[in-house]
């Protein structure tokens, strides 16, 4: 039992980790959404009659477009999570998105296509809420690393499943004749079929999490959650005999209500206008929450893009270099030549590297080095492989060639595994109130989504320019210097843990001679003795003691 607790005695906090799981699984949907359509969007616009070059430019396009839209909403699906509750809003963004997914796998033209898209990005607005669901979930600094980790994790598993489905069950009557080569729909909606598995995912998803998932909104937590009370009778007969008796009567009444977090420290009036008070703008776009904003977009620019413009060129046809295509170092063309089943592979190594970089490396790497400095090492190195990353497509070798690019491509999901959960640590942790959070993460995904928007858009239109011109550098570098650019801003970055603790010790020793003066031997005593009334004069002192990375106490 040791282990399970502190050396001054305290119990040691867990992770809430069934609830994680659960949110985990409405995570999931996400990537496997925007991840699923990069192995065969190259043949997809194709068939939509598009000409070769211009193919980059309409990829881009399509990304942009979700992008844009549920950048244009993302504020507002925080505002309703913060006045409907966390768990309603999820559940329609999971639906929405469901629905969505199938009409995409129904496009028949490009029109079409770009229309789904936008209103599947507009419907979509979870990421900034669960990422809050996390922050009131787990407060505390030790358990911050993992729990942030876990939902990048997720990221990692999706990418992997998503151009899984995606380049092995496009085309079906192409790759699979003796199972759909008869098959009228697949034949004329080829890619139907990894959107429909998509959309079984998404049921899964919204199923588990409208039976299982408890609310983290303080003013919506205690209220009967009858999705919660269903889950309950649903899973009863499945029960132990004495744990059901146990418990059989407690979570109608008190559990399906329960908060997943200990309650405030005062339930005065004060307390309750404290939290109900509205979100200014100065509240949000505080200095360094500004800079983290900043922060974040620059790494959605690029990043998104990267994933965007990857699969159109390992789609473009090989070039050999001659002197008619070839003047180094900047002007040479041509990609890798692959199909959708081979990119969705590349991207399946992909996504399994990233998963275990998260889950093995990340908490031991944040714990050892720091968030901040983590997220500048990661900045810097994004340019860097950016920029020679087109290079690969000269290595006349085949092997030489996928192991240089599987090398960049695994350094890349390295960086990016590490770069994601740590600005989200570092965003939340510049919030000033619990109580912002919900908007805060609206507003994040807002600009996040304008860098995911304007990064594909852009890139797509520069690779289309710089192949008709033979220079198929174009696209990288373009994205090198933005992640130059984006190396910049993490150095005005200040993380003020050192001050919270040092803030905290003092709230909590001017509080002890306070009481010490005014009420004598009794209040000695009860110090002494542990009371717990020592610990409300740094929650008094600042609303946000306990949010983000944690308090500062361990």
């Amino acid at each position: 039992m040791a282990n399970q607790n502190h050396d001054d005695g305290r119990p040691r906090p867990k992770l809430p980790v069934q609830q994680l799981a659960i949110l985990a699984i409405a995570r999931f949907a996400e990537p496997l959404a925007l991840t699923s359509v990069f192995p065969y969007l190259p043949e997809m616009i194709a068939s939509f009659n598009i000409p070769p070059p211009l193919i980059a430019r309409y990829a881009g396009i399509t990304a942009a477009i979700f992008s844009i839209t549920q950048s244009l909403t993302a504020v507002f699906w925080g505002r309703l999570s913060d006045s409907l509750g966390r768990k309603p809003t999820i559940l329609l963004g999971l639906l929405s998105t469901m629905i969505c997914f199938l009409l995409w796998g129904l496009s028949s033209s490009l029109k079409m296509a770009i229309i789904v898209r936008g209103i599947m990005g507009a419907g979509n607005g979870n990421v900034g809420i669960i990422r809050t669901m996390v922050a009131e979930m787990v407060r505390e600094k030790e358990l911050q690393p993992k729990a942030f980790s876990v939902m990048p994790l997720v990221w990692s598993v999706g990418s992997v499943f998503g151009p899984a489905f995606g380049g092995f069950f496009a085309r079906p009557c192409e790759q699979f004749p003796g199972i759909f080569g008869e098959s009228k729909i697949f034949r004329e909606w080829p890619f139907l079929l990894p959107n429909l598995m998509a959309c079984a995912v998404f049921a899964v998803s919204f199923g588990t999490g409208l039976l299982f998932l408890r609310e983290t909104l303080e003013s919506k937590r205690h209220q009967r959650d009858w999705g919660l009370v269903l889950g309950e009778k649903l899973t009863r007969p499945f029960r132990k005999e004495r744990k059901r008796e146990r418990r059989r009567q407690s979570f109608v009444d008190a559990e399906a209500s329960a908060p997943l977090l200990p309650a405030a420290p005062s339930s005065s009036a004060s307390s309750t206008t404290t939290e109900d008070k509205s979100v200014s703008l100065r509240d949000i776009f505080a200095p360094q929450t500004s800079i983290n904003l900043l922060c974040y977009t620059f790494l959605a620019l690029h990043s998104v893009a990267y994933d965007q413009i990857l699969p159109v060129f390992l789609n473009y046809p090989r070039v050999i270099p001659d002197e008619t295509n070839t003047r180094l170092p900047f002007k040479f063309t041509g990609g890798f030549g692959l199909s959708s089943d081979k990119i969705g592979t590349v991207y399946t190594v992909y996504g399994i590297a990233c998963g275990l970089v998260q889950f093995f490396l990340f908490p031991w790497l944040c714990a050892r080095f720091g968030v901040l400095n983590l997220y500048r090492f990661a900045t810097v190195v994004f340019p860097v492989l950016y920029f020679i990353l087109p290079y690969t497509a000269l290595i006349q070798d085949t092997t030489l060639r996928y192991t240089v690019f599987l090398f960049i491509m695994l350094c890349k999901g390295f960086v990016v595994i590490v770069a994601f959960p740590c600005t989200t640590i570092l965003l939340t942790n510049s919030a000033s109130s619990l109580r912002i959070l919900g908007t805060l993460n609206g507003v994040a995904t807002t600009f996040s989504g304008l860098g995911r928007a304007l990064g594909p858009a852009a890139a797509g239109a520069v690779f289309s320019w710089g192949v008709q011109r033979g220079y198929v550098i174009s696209a990288w570098w373009f994205l090198g210097i933005i992640a130059l650019i984006g190396t910049i801003p993490p150095w005005f970055i200040v993380e003020d843990e050192d001050e919270r603790e040092s803030n905290t010790r003092s709230g909590e020793e001017d509080e002890r001679e306070s009481l010490l003066r005014n009420e004598g031997d009794e209040v000695i005593e009860a110090v002494e003795a542990g009371d717990s009334s020592e610990d409300e004069g740094p929650k008094k002192k600042r609303d946000y003691g306990t949010v983000g990375v944690g308090s500062g106490r361990t």
